[in-house]
Formats: C-alpha cells, sequence, structure tokens
C-alpha cells in the first residue's frame, strides 16, 4: 500500500483523490517508536522533492516533513528555498525541524533569495528564536528594502538574547518604519530579558528608551518596564 501510495504522489494535485495518499499519513503514525522505519520514510519523502513532480505533491511532502524531518532532509529541503512556488512550504518544514542543520540551511540561503522570499525565512528565524542568526539578522538591518530590515527587527526581537538586543540598539535604521520596527524589537528582548531573570540587562534597554525623542507609547511602556524590573 505504501508503495502504491508513493506512485500516487508522482501524478498527485489537489484536484486528484486524496484518499491515495493515506498510507503515507498511516506510515507517519505506524513509524513512531521505529527509528529505522522513519528514517526510510523520510528518505522516501525527501527523494520526492528531487523528482520533477507537481507543486501540490511537493506540498504535500513538506508538510510530511514538518512533522518527521530531521538533518536528513535539510539538504533537499533548502534546494526549494529560492524557488518561488516552493519557498514558503519549505521553510515552513525547515522551521520546525529541531536540528541545528536547517536553521543554517535557511541562514546560507538568505543571500541567494529575491527580498519576498527573504522575508519569510528570516520570519523562520524567528520563530526558531535561532540565537545563531543574531549575526546575519543584525547585518539585514541595514538592507535597503524596508521589509527585510523590519523582518530583521521583528526576528531578532522575537529571539530576544542580549545579543539581539545589543544588535539593535546598535542599529542605524534607515527609514521611520524600520526605526519603529528595532524600537519594538528592543522592547520585545527587553520583556525577554526580565522575564529570565536578567534584570539589569533589560533595566538598560527600557532606560535607552524611556527618554529622548521617542513617541509617547514607546516611553510609556519603557516606564512601565523599568517598574517591572524594580518591583520584582
Amino acid at each position: 500500500m505504501l508503495d502504491q501510495a508513493f506512485e500516487a504522489l508522482k501524478a498527485f494535485d489537489w484536484g486528484t483523490d486524496r484518499k491515495a495518499l493515506n498510507p503515507i499519513d498511516e506510515a507517519i503514525v505506524t513509524t513512531y517508536g521505529d527509528a529505522a522505519a522513519r528514517e526510510e520514510l523520510e528518505t522516501r519523502l525527501a527523494a520526492v522533492l528531487q523528482t520533477d513532480v507537481s507543486r501540490d505533491a511537493k506540498d504535500f511532502v513538506c508538510r510530511k516533513l514538518m512533522v518527521i524531518g530531521t538533518a536528513a532532509s535539510v539538504p533537499a529541503l533548502a534546494e526549494l528555498l529560492p524557488q518561488q512556488e516552493h519557498s514558503h512550504m519549505a521553510r515552513y518544514a525547515l522551521e520546525r525541524i529541531p536540528a541545528s542543520e536547517a536553521a543554517l540551511a535557511m541562514r546560507d540561503a538568505l543571500p541567494k533569495l529575491n527580498a519576498a522570499l527573504k522575508v519569510g525565512v528570516i520570519g523562520s528565524l524567528g520563530v526558531r528564536q535561532d540565537a545563531d542568526s543574531v549575526p546575519a539578522l543584525a547585518a539585514l538591518l541595514s538592507d535597503g528594502d524596508a521589509a527585510v530590515a523590519q523582518s530583521a527587527a521583528h526576528a531578532l526581537g522575537a529571539i530576544g538574547t542580549p545579543e539581539a538586543a545589543k544588535s539593535l540598539a546598535a542599529s542605524k535604521p534607515s527609514s521611520a518604519q524600520v526605526r519603529a520596527a528595532a524600537t519594538d524589537a528592543s522592547l520585545a528582548c527587553a520583556e525577554a530579558l526580565l522575564a529570565a531573570g536578567k534584570k539589569a540587562q533589560a533595566l538598560a534597554i527600557y532606560n535607552g528608551l524611556a527618554s529622548g525623542d521617542q513617541p509617547k507609547h514607546v516611553i510609556l511602556a519603557a516606564t512601565r518596564g523599568k517598574l517591572a524590573c524594580v518591583s520584582q
């Protein structure tokens, strides 16, 4: 049955009978706890991504690799990142694969991507809260495309480490929109640091945002943050 499902996958699109692929879904369940069987299934799925099947078939495979993917699937998924039709599903899979190779593949892909795809991959690195991506994201804070720079700021805010906060503080936003994103991200870093018990580092960020020419809502948020640092 599983062999037949992989044969059906070769001609699959969303207009065909989805039931033909059910054995693949069932195999994901039945191979749980069986490392050898799960590895074989992952290998077969990843191999499909390197063939000339439909977009819908590759989307299906990416969805399955979100569940069972490991470092072994990363090369096949990484090849899809620069491809307009497949990039988003590939990054969603990489976003959920816990292996460090997945984050590395997305970082390595950044220079190869157009702005729209780059924004998506940046977002995935933020979702992963990948601390190793801070230098790459920091470099994008000065990107000429405002959407890319804003996304980098938001990702750094999601990562929320002291290094991420330092990168945001050192940034020189090229536009008001990017500056606003960097400010919001700095507040997010401060909140994360405070939650982690790093009051002094959080307070330093809040102090920097509670004065100067910041908008009123930022000063208010920073002042509340300062009070939280003192009261906790």
